[in-house]
C-alpha cells in the first residue's frame, strides 16, 4: 500500500507590496523634463506629443510644461478602434 502524505494548505503566503500605480500628474500641472506621469501595467494610456514611454510603460515628460489629458481613438492590430487617453505635455 503506497502513501503520500496529504499537501496542506497555506493561507497568509501573498504579502507583496502594492506597485503604486496610476496618475502622478493631473492635467493642468506643471511638470518638468523627466517627470513621471503615469505609472501603468500595459498601455492603458498613450504618450502624446512632448511625453515618451519607457519599458515598463511608464510616460514621463519628454519637455518642460503642462500636462494635458485627451481622449483618443486608437486602431488595435485586429482593426477594431478603442478609446484611449493620450497625455501630453505643452
Amino acid at each position: 500500500m503506497s502513501h503520500v502524505k496529504a499537501g496542506g494548505s497555506s493561507k497568509n503566503i501573498h504579502n507583496n507590496a502594492g506597485a503604486r500605480l496610476g496618475v502622478k500628474r493631473f492635467g493642468g500641472q506643471k511638470v518638468s523634463t523627466g517627470e513621471v506621469l503615469v505609472r501603468q501595467t500595459g498601455s492603458t494610456k498613450v504618450a502624446g506629443p512632448g511625453t515618451f514611454i519607457s519599458r515598463n510603460y511608464t510616460i514621463h515628460a519628454a519637455q518642460d510644461g503642462v500636462v494635458s489629458f485627451q481622449k483618443v481613438k486608437k486602431g488595435k492590430f485586429t482593426g477594431r478602434t478603442v478609446t484611449r487617453t493620450q497625455v501630453s505635455v505643452s
